[in-house]
C-alpha cells in the first residue's frame, strides 16, 4: 500500500508553521486574447524569508487502497485524502498538463479559520495540480476536497489557469468546527487581465452564469447567519465586503500593488490613487481590466518588476531611500513614533521574496512543450528567470539545494541573494550592472524560445522518446549557466565596489561621493558638525611657530 505524506514547499511549509514567514504574494493573470503570442500567463510570488526547494513530483498510478497521508511536522497524522488511480506530474506549481496555480493569502475575518480542518491552501494546490487537466477541474477538485475534508487555512485567493482559460477563486473557513468552506470563482474575460495581492478582490458576482462563475452554496446565506450582510440594506452582495472588509492599512498594503500594475499596463486610464490611500468614497479598482495593447513575455516580467517608479510612491526616491535609492524598507513594515503609526510601501518587488514564476500555457502546443515556468528566486527585481518545461522530469540542483541557516555557492538562492544584498551598499551604481547582466540573459532565452521548440516539435513526431530527455537537459543546462554567471556577476560587484570606490575601466578605483541631495539632508539634521572653519591670515600668524 503506498502512502505520500505532505511536505509541500519543503522549507517554506515549515517556516510557515513555526511562524517565521509574512504571507505577502502578488499575482497577475493575462488571458490569452490580452498576450502577444496568445498565451495564458500567471505571476506568482511567493514572498516570506524563507530558502525555497525547487520540486519535481512524478506522475504516480495507485490501487484501490492508497490513500495520501497529512502529517504535522512532529509527524502525527492529521489525516488521509484517498488517492486518485493516476495522478500527474508537476514542476513547482505546474503540472504536465499546463495547469499552473498561484496564490496570495488575504486572511479575512479571524473567526472564520477552521483549526478542525484537514487541508491548508498549499495541500489543495498540490493535490489539484496532481489531479486536474484544466483549470475548471482544479477548481472542482479543490472545492470537492474542503467538503470532504475541512478547510484549514484563512482567506485564499487563487490564480487558476490553463491553456484556454484562467480562473480567480477566494476561498475562507467556516469558523472552528464547521463543514467544507465558503468560495467563489470568476473566469476573466479574454482580452483581459487580473491581479490579487493579499486582499479580497471579488465583490458583486453573478449568481446564474455557470460558465463564467462558480460558487459554494452558502456564499450570501452563510455572510447573512454571521451578520456580515444584510439582504434588506438595498445593497448587492460582495464576497469581499462580507467576508475581508478593507480597512486603511490594508488597502495601502495591497492595492497599491494592484494599481501600480493597472496604472502601468493600463495607462490611458490614469488610475487614480484615492481607493490605495483609503479615500472616503473612492470606488474600488475593478476586478479586471483591458491592457493598452497586448503584452509580451518580457513585458509581464517588467509588471513584476516593480517599487512604483516614476509615481509620487517611488521607493527609490527620498530620505528613506538613503543616499543610492535603494528601493529597499527592513522590516517591520509599520512603526510609531511619538504615538503616532507609520507604514512603509509595500511594493511588487521585495527583498523577501522565496522564488516567484511567470507560467506560460499554449493551446497550440503539445503539453509538454507549450507549458513553461519561467521560474526566478529572491527578488523580483533582481532574479533573472529561466525556463522550465512542463514535461521535463528532472530539476536543475542549484535551485533545490540549501538552508536559510548557512550561505553556500551551491545554492541558487544564496547566489542570486549575496548579489540583491550586496547592491544595497550602493544601490544606483549596481542595480546597472545587475539590469544589464540580467535583461542580457532573459533576451537571449526568450530569442532561443522559438527555435528549442522547434527542435522539440520535430523531436515529438521522428524521435518522441527524446523529447523529455532533450527539455530537460535545455532547461536545466540553461537554469545552471545562469547561476554560474550569476556568482560571476558578484564577484565583479564585490571587486569593482571594494571599500565604497568604483572602479573604472581601467580597474583604478576612484572616489564617488554622496547625491548633493541626500548631503542637504545631512546638513538639514546637523548643520554645523561637519561645516569646515577656514582661518584667515592673522589667525594662522598667531598660532604658527614663525
Amino acid at each position: 500500500m503506498k502512502r505520500c505524506c505532505v511536505f509541500i514547499f519543503g522549507m517554506l511549509l515549515a517556516m510557515i508553521l513555526a511562524g517565521h514567514v509574512s504571507l505577502a504574494c502578488t499575482n497577475l493573470i493575462v488571458t490569452r486574447g490580452a498576450s502577444k503570442d496568445g498565451s495564458v500567463m500567471v505571476t506568482y510570488t511567493c514572498d516570506g524569508e524563507f530558502h525555497p526547494h525547487l520540486l519535481y513530483v512524478r506522475a504516480e498510478d495507485y490501487g484501490p487502497d492508497d490513500y495520501y497521508e497529512i502529517k504535522d511536522w512532529s509527524g502525527k497524522v492529521r489525516g488521509k485524502v484517498k488517492q486518485v488511480p493516476h495522478t500527474y506530474a508537476v514542476v513547482n506549481l505546474m503540472n504536465e498538463h499546463q495547469v499552473v496555480i498561484g496564490e496570495t493569502t488575504f486572511d479575512g475575518r479571524e473567526e472564520l479559520r477552521n483549526p478542525d480542518g484537514m487541508l491548508h491552501y498549499w495541500v489543495l494546490m498540490r493535490l489539484a495540480l496532481q489531479r486536474a487537466k484544466t483549470a475548471r477541474e482544479a477548481i472542482k477538485v479543490m472545492t470537492g476536497l474542503v467538503e470532504e475534508c475541512g478547510y484549514a487555512s484563512t482567506g485564499e485567493s487563487f490564480s487558476i489557469a490553463d491553456p484556454k482559460e484562467a480562473w480567480l477563486m477566494e476561498m475562507i473557513g467556516p469558523g472552528p468546527g464547521g463543514k467544507g468552506a465558503i468560495w467563489v470563482a470568476r473566469r476573466v474575460p479574454d482580452g483581459y487581465i487580473c491581479s490579487h495581492a493579499n486582499m479580497s478582490r471579488i465583490g458583486e458576482f453573478p449568481t446564474n452564469d455557470p460558465d463564467n462563475c462558480m460558487y459554494s452554496e452558502n456564499v450570501i446565506s452563510f455572510a447573512i447567519e454571521k451578520g456580515y450582510y444584510d439582504p434588506d440594506s438595498g445593497k448587492p452582495f460582495s464576497f469581499r465586503d462580507a467576508y475581508h472588509p478593507p480597512t486603511p492599512q490594508t488597502l495601502r498594503y495591497t492595492a497599491t500593488r494592484v494599481w501600480s500594475i493597472f496604472r502601468r499596463a493600463a495607462p490611458s486610464k490614469d488610475w487614480p490613487p484615492d481607493y490605495h490611500r483609503a479615500v472616503k468614497g473612492a470606488d474600488p479598482y475593478p476586478l479586471w481590466i483591458k491592457p493598452d495593447q497586448k503584452l509580451s513575455l518580457a513585458d509581464v516580467f517588467d509588471l513584476m518588476r516593480d517599487h512604483y517608479e516614476g509615481t509620487d510612491y517611488d521607493m527609490t526616491k527620498g530620505v528613506d531611500a538613503g543616499p543610492y535609492g535603494t528601493p529597499n524598507r527592513w522590516r517591520p513594515m509599520t512603526w510609531e513614533v511619538d504615538g503616532i503609526e507609520y507604514s512603509w510601501e509595500r511594493p511588487i518587488s521585495t527583498q523577501q521574496t522565496g522564488f516567484s514564476f511567470v507560467s506560460q500555457s499554449r493551446s497550440w502546443l503539445p503539453n509538454s512543450i507549450g507549458g513553461v515556468l519561467w521560474y526566478g528566486v529572491d527578488d523580483t527585481y533582481t532574479t533573472c528567470y529561466v525556463p522550465l518545461y512542463c514535461g521535463i522530469n528532472e530539476v536543475p540542483k542549484a535551485y533545490a539545494y540549501g538552508s536559510l541557516r548557512e550561505f553556500s555557492w551551491d545554492s541558487a538562492w544564496w547566489v542570486f541573494n549575496f548579489v540583491a544584498n550586496f547592491a544595497n551598499l550602493k544601490y544606483s551604481y549596481m542595480i546597472k550592472d545587475i539590469r544589464k547582466v540580467r535583461d542580457e540573459l532573459e533576451g537571449t532565452l526568450i530569442t532561443l524560445q522559438p527555435e528549442v521548440e522547434k527542435t522539440a516539435l520535430e523531436l515529438s513526431k521522428k524521435k518522441p522518446e527524446m523529447l523529455i530527455r532533450y527539455l530537460t537537459d535545455y532547461s536545466v543546462s540553461h537554469a545552471e549557466l545562469v547561476v554560474d554567471r550569476w556568482r560571476e556577476l558578484g564577484e565583479y560587484l564585490l571587486a569593482k565596489y571594494n571599500d565604497g570606490y568604483v572602479k573604472n575601466e581601467k580597474g583604478h578605483p576612484e572616489e564617488r561621493g554622496y547625491p548633493e541631495a541626500w548631503l542637504r539632508n545631512v546638513l538639514e539634521l546637523r548643520p554645523e558638525q561637519f561645516k569646515l572653519e577656514h582661518w584667515g591670515e592673522d589667525s594662522l600668524r598667531a598660532v604658527l611657530p614663525y
